[in-house]
């Protein structure tokens, strides 16, 4: 297959210079590599790399987009230091899409940003919630009809490990490959779902297929040893960019990170035919949000 990592020079998070293939890159479903793009932290922020500054019980350290900190132990003072470095990242990733990705200013809305510090080969999972299986993301219990997930990666491993993934075939041969063993799509048990606030929101056509091409991929053993795939080794001091919703992955390795979601409204890409609705939506004949969707019984 092509390479789906687009390697990209750049050494200074707001002097990026836009090229028209970076975006078109990204919405194929590649990954921006910037091998040369650290994160750099500050001396003191050295003490924050360690695993029991996480809450037990939870995967993750969040910063919302109100400044409240969740999921982090440790003291007062820990906690502000972390709120901090998470912020400025934050920042930072802001202004990396800005100029990497200007077709985008204006539209993209935030998500809380996150710290990682466990280990990824250490976590027991469930086969379904398993990030080290090849899948793309989708939500269980947030629908989101088409609305795109943009992520911002750093590696941050003290100890100079990568952040090791796997990334496999482009979205339309996936969901060709595993959209024809899809359950039927029910309206009734959508209904259900909303009702008993297992779901948000009630579950779209499209939603339903990208969970069920999330677990079907993750679930299929020969696929996930011996479907075409790529493993990339993300170096500290390098940040990676990708629609995560439409570039296949799977998260091997690797301790420390940071990562920035941003969600994008459907049908504002610069290739809305590109996107993984306008890709699902083509290949099943009929809409599958919106006005005629969500007919089936």
């Amino acid at each position: 297959m092509n390479s789906p990592i687009v390697e990209i020079g750049l050494t200074d998070w707001s002097q990026a210079h836009p090229e028209p293939e970076w975006t078109r890159a990204v919405e194929a479903g590649k990954v921006l590599y910037f091998p040369k793009l650290g994160f750099q932290l500050q001396p003191q922020e050295q003490a924050l790399l360690r695993e029991e500054l996480l809450k037990a019980g939870t995967r993750n350290v969040s910063l919302g987009a109100d400044g409240l900190l969740k999921g982090a132990a440790g003291n007062e003072q820990e906690q502000q230091a972390l709120a901090e470095m998470v912020g400025r990242f934050r920042q930072q990733a802001l202004q990396l899409v800005d100029d990497l990705l200007p077709e985008y200013k204006g539209l993209l809305r935030l998500a809380p940003t996150s710290f990682r510090p466990k280990q990824v080969e250490n976590r027991a999972q469930s086969v379904r919630a398993d990030d080290r299986r090849m899948h793309v993301d989708a939500f269980p219990s947030r629908p989101n009809y088409g609305e795109r997930i943009l992520r911002v990666f750093t590696n941050l491993n003290p100890q100079g490990a990568p952040r090791v993934w796997r990334l496999g075939d482009d979205f339309e041969a996936v969901a060709r490959q595993f959209m024809p063993r899809a359950k039927p799509y029910r309206l009734w048990q959508a209904k259900v779902l909303k009702a008993l606030h297992v779901t948000k929101s009630l579950r779209s056509e499209y939603d339903h297929l990208m969970l069920q091409m999330h677990d079907l991929m993750k679930f299929d053993e020969t696929y996930q040893k011996s479907g075409t795939q790529t493993t990339m080794p993300f170096p500290p001091g390098s940040v990676w960019v990708c629609f995560s919703d439409q570039a296949t992955h799977a998260v091997m390795s690797g301790q420390y990170m940071m990562e920035q979601t941003l969600y994008l409204p459907p049908g504002h890409e610069v290739d809305p035919a590109s996107s993984p609705l306008a890709i699902l939506t083509r290949l099943a004949g009929r809409p599958l949000v919106g006005v005629g969707a969500g007919k089936a019984l």
